[in-house]
């Protein structure tokens, strides 16, 4: 077993696609970290907005929370809906595309891929924020830590869904379980003290208010709030991973989803007033987050408290691997309409969109490096994107209920739609205006820019397909081209190459680039050519192969190669092909590659990349380590 196989696992046939599909359990750790995981960071998102409040701050905490949940709602009935009438996979894109029109489905397609690039960012910086709350000691290192938890989780990925569904799903049942028992015990002794627990350990004092209660501030902190809801679309996304009956399992998956979600919400904003507790900046020494603080207050430093952190981090961490379940599942749909390389709908190794997990991976990286693996600095970036693609995808699905009167239920399906469509262009207009200056302005660059992508791409492929239309019947008048060799010195590879040019045409011209202290060389072919090679080429009936030494004074090869064959190509006939044939050293272990030039490749790739059409370049190998006489 090589070390690619250890890394990644066996490569599966396409036969084996159905036993990797996954069921409710494996779904919820799949597709839902990201939503869960939210509970983390959403609401401490919307305290940093209120911390100019003081204690009057908390206490907004739980209308805002209260709106955001009814908004979650409205998203939870409106993507059932969805699940439904787009079982092969109903996200924003393939919704909006087909009802709204081809540029609505790009930009929804641009702004959820955007938003599934921002949550891995986020959520690893958050994983590592809740560690660095625990363990103050890592703080100089979080970058560090970001990025290798994002390798894990990519080479995780890499290895199918479902290893990453057995991989996350200790940790994600833990996290419910640990954060909930909190949560119910911190509101048991809220309710038993009369609203006022005393905490086991007390929070930092909150700040006292330096503003008043306004409006624009409760938008603000609403707008950062909604950064909660970014998972809800993934299911839909990504029914083609679930096993039948995949609507009803993916329904299922999304019930619970929401309904721990919810809970979660509703509970933190319940007891941070309670309990007094705030947030804090996470860039300052001695930071604890929002639930570092509350779980402390709650149950005390003890067991209970390093178990739920250990379980906050870890999902934290983790969350991000519900965009490397969905971003590859969005590509593959947006290349198989041509607007991405078609390398993003091959399944690879493992039965995953390998090439959509990579490129994810590879811009989260950037991201994270470029803000240092902050998360205050990446959430106001955050949310645009999810929200611009729920309202486009809830417009769409008003549009086919529209186109549908007739189905059963149908009126009361384009209601709950609606109701969504409306809600989420409501949120989007306050989550674009609050956080405008803090840094959504950038998406409004971003999602054009990905859209004029797509049509440059789909442009080109469209132009390549024109050029490639054969209407004509093969034409069967076919002339032999002229040949040229190029050989550094007389080798088996020359020969090789040599011999089989003059297989295919009897006029061969091979060339020698006599570089730098090449004297020898040049005189050795000069001295052989006409013995060794014409003379047994004429007595076996073949051509006899010209031999041609160009001067290289400035020690330069590809230069005078080029103008030789151009040369050779202006005596030709104007259809007269020319094939460069390329004698080429392959080495057979990894490490002898170090160990040889590559100019035959590089001279390969400077032919090719001057497009001339009348060229062919053909590739001769000889493979080190082989032995006995050429037989080609």
């Amino acid at each position: 077993m090589t070390l690619f196989d250890r890394l990644l696992g066996r490569a599966l046939a396409t036969s084996e696609e159905e036993g990797e599909k996954i069921g409710v359990w494996a779904g919820i750790p799949i597709l839902g970290l990201d939503g869960l995981s939210s509970a983390a960071y959403g609401p401490e998102a919307a305290l940093a907005i209120l911390l100019p409040l003081g204690t009057v701050g908390l206490a907004c905490l739980v209308p805002i929370t209260g709106t955001i949940l009814a908004l979650l709602a409205i998203l939870y009935f409106s993507y059932r809906q969805t699940i439904a009438a787009y079982p092969n996979g109903g996200g924003s894109y393939v919704v909006a595309k087909e009802n709204l029109g081809t540029t609505a489905g790009l930009v929804a397609a641009a702004a959820l891929m955007l938003d599934y690039v921002l949550n891995v960012a986020v959520g690893i910086s958050a994983g590592v924020g809740a560690l660095t709350s625990a363990f103050p000691s890592f703080q100089p290192h979080t970058l560090v830590l970001c990025l290798a938890t994002l390798a894990l989780i990519t080479l995780v990925n890499l290895r199918g869904a479902r290893e990453s569904g057995l991989v996350f799903g200790v940790p994600t049942y833990l996290f419910i379980a640990s954060l909930l028992l909190v949560l119910g015990w911190g509101l048991a002794d809220a309710v038993g003290h009369g609203g006022h627990p005393t905490p086991l350990t007390p929070p930092p004092a909150v700040p006292h208010a330096a503003e008043a209660v306004g409006l624009w501030l409760l938008l603000r902190a609403f707008a950062s709030g909604c950064t909660a809801m970014t998972g809800v679309e993934a299911v839909s996304n990504g029914i083609s991973a679930f096993a039948n009956p995949a609507i009803q399992i993916a329904r299922r998956t999304l019930t619970a989803i929401v309904v721990v979600l919810g809970v979660l919400l509703a509970g933190i904003a319940l007891l941070c007033p309670a309990y007094h507790v705030g947030a804090m900046d996470q860039e300052q020494a001695g930071y604890q987050s929002v639930l570092s603080q509350l779980v402390a207050a709650v149950s005390g430093r003890g067991a209970v408290y390093y178990v739920t952190m250990g379980s906050v981090l870890v999902v934290l961490a983790l969350s991000a691997n519900t965009s490397f379940a969905g971003f590859p599942r969005l590509c593959q749909m947006v290349a198989r309409d041509g607007y991405l390389p078609p390398v993003f709908g091959q399944l690879g190794r493992r039965l995953v969109f390998s090439a959509g997990i990579v490129i994810l991976a590879g811009m989260a990286g950037v991201l994270l490096i470029v803000f240092g693996g902050i998360t205050d600095r990446l959430i106001p970036l955050f949310a645009v994107g999810a929200f611009g693609a729920f309202t486009l995808s809830q417009a769409g699905m008003v549009r086919h209920w529209q186109t549908r009167p007739g189905e059963k239920g149908a009126r009361l399906s384009l209601a709950i739609n609606a109701t969504g469509a409306v809600a989420t262009a409501l949120a989007l207009a306050i989550i674009l205006v609050a956080k405008f200056a803090e840094g959504a302005w950038v998406t409004l660059l971003l999602i054009p820019a990905a859209v004029f992508l797509f049509r440059a791409i789909k442009a080109h492929y469209d132009a390549v397909a024109r050029d490639m239309v054969c209407p004509r019947v093969l034409d069967w008048q076919l002339q032999a081209p002229l040949v040229v060799v190029p050989i550094d010195e007389w080798s088996r590879a020359s020969q090789r190459a040599l011999r089989f040019g003059m297989r295919i045409s009897p006029d061969v011209v091979a060339v020698h680039v006599k570089l730098e202290g090449d004297d020898q060389v040049a005189a050795t072919l000069r001295t052989i050519w006409p013995r060794e090679i014409e003379q047994p080429a004429q007595a076996a009936g073949f051509g006899k192969p010209r031999l041609e030494i160009l001067d290289s004074p400035y020690r330069r090869l590809f230069r005078p190669l080029w103008a030789c064959i151009l040369r050779l190509q202006a005596e030709q006939p104007p259809d007269r092909r020319i094939a460069v044939i390329i004698p080429e050293l392959i080495p057979m272990r990894w490490y002898e590659y170090l160990l040889h030039n590559h100019r035959a490749e590089q001279l390969k790739a400077a032919l090719l990349f001057k497009g001339d059409q009348r060229i062919v370049v053909i590739n001769v190998p000889w493979y080190t380590h082989e032995v006995g006489l050429d037989h080609w």
